[in-house]
């Protein structure tokens, strides 16, 4: 007997769907700080609030988003998320104000947590179980390509054109996003309502608790890679590879992708662990090389390996959540899971700003590194321990879970 067919025609549109809101997502985030300061003369702390008050929109609607989707469905309210999306993209042409784009910024923000917390749901609904490992990390890959592509994109564009065009061309990625949803099958009919037990707020409702363990993990990778997000340009051009450094993440891509195919198999026939704890040690190897990158090749060669490492590690992470959480909760395991990875990603440029003007880049990026390697033991008591003989444990409840439901 065959494996069951991975590459569907629902898998690649609902992963198309999420390429476009993430390469949308880097696109506004690496121009809209400039944007906002030759538009309105924000100050500089304005105009990063006008890039970072986005993730804070996603953040507190994830679990919102998490606890209706099996209500309302997860194909409808992708659907909602997207259409929201789209109406806060043509909101920006008309924008005369600051206060109105940080009000756009935020409420965007809002649409891109709910939209992605369906792509996710609805990917671990459509990949077979048995290749959920190899599927999560492809789809995962979608958001690590726009990683690459959306930044590229977006600086091309707004060094030769107005910045109207970087607006006209995440406009055109959400229409199409749109588009191919609305021909997305998904298996509404599997899910289970979620069940109202008595009135008032209850945790557990916007909350996976079997996440949380994992979420901590992957809170404090986020933490770590937000160190890459926001002070690479600044080192690269501190330690004059500016041009090197304009590939660091195209590097990162590619070899994540090359990775890919064996990383995912690897996981479904040997196990999570199989994949994490290498994945952590080449995290924590990329931030060594990065910190003592003296030449652009070195800089590269942090790029290739962080790409596999922490790229890894991500899709791995989240794919656990999955597994871990009942077949009617996956929902609230995926906005659980996001809801740590994207504070980790947020917070992290903030506290970080505070301690840079005493250890400067290369002593941030081994600090970065030490807690990467220290991060070992935080997944070993979250997860890895409990790592059966004959397979992964994770492997195992969602196996008596599915053939209990």
């Amino acid at each position: 007997m065959g494996k069951p067919k991975l590459w569907t025609k629902d898998f690649i549109m609902v992963s198309t769907s999420n390429f476009l809101l993430f390469v949308s997502f880097y696109m506004l985030m690496v121009t809209l700080a400039v944007y906002s300061i030759n538009q309105f003369q924000a100050s500089q702390s304005e105009a990063g609030l006008a890039s970072s008050i986005f993730v804070l929109g996603a953040v507190l609607v994830r679990p919102i988003a998490g606890k209706f989707i099996e209500n309302v469905g997860k194909k409808k309210l992708l659907l909602f998320g997207l259409a929201l999306f789209l109406g806060m993209m043509l909101l920006y042409f008309p924008i005369n104000h600051l206060g109105l784009l940080l009000v756009i910024r935020f409420i965007h923000g809002f649409a891109f947590g709910i939209s992605t917390t369906a792509t996710g749901t609805i990917a671990a609904d459509i990949i077979p179980m048995a290749r959920r490992g190899e599927g999560m990390g492809y789809f995962a890959t979608s958001m690590n390509l726009a990683m690459a592509i959306g930044p590229f994109i977006g600086l091309i564009l707004s060094r030769y054109f107005e910045d109207s065009m970087i607006f006209v061309t995440t406009t055109v990625f959400s229409v199409i996003a749109f588009i191919a949803t609305l021909f997305l099958r998904v298996p509404e009919e599997e899910s289970v309502k979620a069940k109202t037990e008595g009135p008032g707020f209850r945790l557990k409702d916007y909350f996976e608790k079997t996440t949380i363990p994992i979420g901590i993990f992957i809170m404090i990778c986020g933490f770590v890679y937000s160190s890459i997000l926001s002070f690479l340009t600044s080192y690269a051009t501190e330690i004059n590879l500016v041009d090197a450094a304009s590939f660091f993440f195209v590097m990162y891509a590619i070899f994540l992708l090359l990775s890919r195919p064996f990383t995912g198999k690897l996981f479904d026939s040997k196990g999570e662990n199989m994949v994490i704890y290498p994945s952590i040690l080449l995290l924590g190897v990329g931030l060594i090389l990065l910190s003592q990158a003296h030449a652009g090749w070195i800089l590269l060669l942090a790029g290739a390996i962080i790409g596999v490492g922490f790229g890894t590690l991500q899709s791995s992470a989240q794919t656990v959540a999955v597994n871990l959480a009942e077949r009617n909760r996956i929902g609230l395991a995926t906005s659980t899971f996001f809801v740590f990875y994207d504070f980790g990603i947020g917070v992290g440029p903030f506290l970080l700003g505070f301690i840079l003007p005493y250890i400067e880049f290369r002593g941030l990026y081994l600090m970065m590194a030490i807690i990467a390697f220290l991060s070992i033991i935080v997944y070993y008591f979250a997860h890895g321990k409990k790592r059966t003989k004959n397979g992964s444990s994770t492997e195992k409840l969602t196996y008596e879970k599915d053939v209990v439901s």
